[in-house]
């Protein structure tokens, strides 16, 4: 049996804030995947939905909440929800419903419309819900937890509000050639480290919003995409692994670790061992990897994903980024899309987002953002309560 899948067509609906049903930014992407791809909806046989947790009884069944959209065709559905790590989950089941042989073409969507200002838990009085408990026990924010793992970077390997704004410049540049990146501006340096403080010690441009978007992908057997493309895309590997016990690092939405006083710490963190599993399964290295799309929540997080991908070592983050290999025309890019810090959050659709952006940089599609001599992609995410998110790319 076969374990790559093809990508035949990848299509996204802008992100911004605009107000709408999340299902009209799921068919626009959809119909533009389909489009990409060369193949009508009715050729669809499996539909795989993103669900979001903010738009009530529809996006708790996107699947079937596209499919009627798309127009009732008979086709097969399922719906995830895995956090900021749904839209890959959503391709892990499309995939392994391809490789099973009991579809030959899929459709993965995820959209989402999202609420002004930072993320909140659902309404309710949820005292056994980690999620509600951080908010009105601790007051912690997603942006409280991004501000202590930057504080945690610079204690420990000597990062610097320079270095975290550096990435903010790299990325911006990278997304002003990005016709679906919500923010489309040049910052400097001077202009990130002088934003308003949100988060001590990150500054407003140094955290992702929260955005509506939606994204699309067609999959298909390897059969199937060699009758409609000489040189398919190929979903060499998903990652959607969970941490081992002890963790003993703080993630969202936890305020504590696991003890470490009677079992020994994994000798992978949960963090590296995301895009370790990928590599695994693909049987590549990061050394092979051309260029990453990763979660950059915060400015800070990039870097902490450098490390974990395996692009650099511990403490080298910041060093690389100096150096210019994470940006355009470096050796290994990271975001070239612009990143989150270009888009913002549109929860079930990010991994399939960045899924749309290794195709197109491997196919040599991306523009003025292309990366040279693109062969292998990796995109990383992670979603909350041990959503761990990778795919790997290759043609």
């Amino acid at each position: 049996m076969p374990a790559e899948v093809a990508v035949l067509g990848v299509g996204m609906h802008p992100w911004g804030k605009w107000g709408r049903n999340f299902v009209e930014y799921g068919v626009h992407a959809a119909r533009a995947a389909l489009a990409d791809a060369g193949l009508a909806w009715t050729d669809v046989q499996f539909v795989a939905g993103g669900d979001t947790m903010r738009n009530g009884y529809p996006g708790y069944v996107a699947g079937a909440s596209i499919a009627q959209a798309m127009g009732w065709n008979g086709a097969q559905v399922a719906s995830t929800y895995g956090a900021c790590a749904t839209g890959a989950q959503a391709i892990d089941v499309a995939r392994a419903r391809i490789l099973a042989g009991l579809s030959e073409v899929a459709l993965v969507v995820g959209a989402d419309t999202t609420p002004k200002g930072f993320f909140a838990p659902a309404g309710g009085d949820r005292k056994t819900d980690p999620d509600w408990l951080r908010f009105h026990l601790l007051g912690a924010t997603n942006p409280i937890y991004f501000g202590l793992y930057a504080r945690r970077r610079m204690e420990i390997f000597g990062a610097t509000l320079e270095d975290f704004a550096q990435v903010k410049v790299k990325n911006s540049r990278h997304g002003l050639a990005n016709p679906n990146a919500r923010y489309k501006k040049l910052y400097t340096l001077e202009e990130v480290m002088a934003s308003q403080v949100v988060s001590d010690p990150l500054r407003l441009l140094d955290i992702c919003a929260t955005s509506d978007g939606g994204a699309a992908v067609v999959l298909t057997s390897l059969d199937f995409a060699r009758k409609h493309t000489v040189k398919p895309v190929r979903v060499a590997a998903i990652s959607t692994v969970t941490p081992v016990y002890p963790n003993t690092v703080i993630e969202m939405p936890n305020f504590a670790t696991d003890s470490a006083v009677g079992v020994a710490v994994p000798d992978v963190p949960f963090r590296d061992s995301i895009a370790r599993r990928a590599y695994e399964q693909a049987g590549i290295g990061p050394e092979d990897v051309s260029f990453a799309e990763v979660y950059d929540l915060s400015t800070a997080l990039e870097l902490d994903w450098y490390e974990n991908i395996g692009l650099a070592k511990p403490g080298d983050a910041e060093r690389i980024l100096r150096d210019g290999v994470t940006t355009l025309g470096g050796k290994q890019p990271v975001n070239p899309s612009g990143g989150l810090g270009c888009f913002g959050e549109a929860i079930p659709a990010q991994a399939i987002s960045q899924l749309c952006e290794l195709t197109w940089q491997l196919r040599g599609q991306a523009g003025e953002r292309q990366v040279a001599n693109a062969k292998v992609g990796v995109a990383v995410n992670q979603g909350l309560f041990g959503h761990g998110s990778a795919i790997l790319a290759t043609v």
